[in-house]
């Protein structure tokens, strides 16, 4: 089912509950993006979600429970630089190519104990859980 409307809008039911959450160039980067993938692979959902959140990753970072503009385009971490079949481990939408600066702020943000004797792969690692964690308690 297609995630945009004529005009080319966002359908806000057909999108994912973090993305609902989220600013409208989000919502309408990730419903063009499954729109155009869903015809170029033949009603592929699982890869049509796939390219989507890649695209999505590439100007937005995932904070707390949704998702918001990042300071600079490009991919988020070293799975989405290498693309497709990577065997690089995913971020889940936090912005690990980042300043680790930039990493404090968002745990301070969340509220994340022990930030400051973490290292940059320490913050990427607790700012991941902990977004996990209000994305599931937001679902509640």
């Amino acid at each position: 089912m297609p995630k945009t409307t004529r005009s080319g809008a966002a359908k806000q039911s057909e999108l994912p509950s973090t993305l609902q959450r989220s600013d409208e160039l989000a919502q309408r980067t990730f419903a063009h993006a499954y729109d155009a993938a869903i015809e170029q692979y033949d009603g592929d959902e699982e890869r049509a979600h796939r390219v989507a959140f890649a695209a999505l990753k590439h100007s937005h970072e995932k904070v707390g429970d949704s998702w918001r503009p990042k300071a600079e385009y490009g991919p988020s971490d070293q799975h989405a630089e290498e693309g497709y079949g990577s065997d690089a481990p995913t971020a889940g939408g936090v912005d690990a190519n980042a300043s680790k600066a930039h990493l404090y702020d968002v745990a301070t943000e969340l509220g994340i104990a022990g930030r400051s004797r973490m290292r940059k792969d320490e913050l990427v690692e607790a700012i991941e859980k902990e977004n996990d964690r209000r994305s599931r308690e937001a679902l509640r």
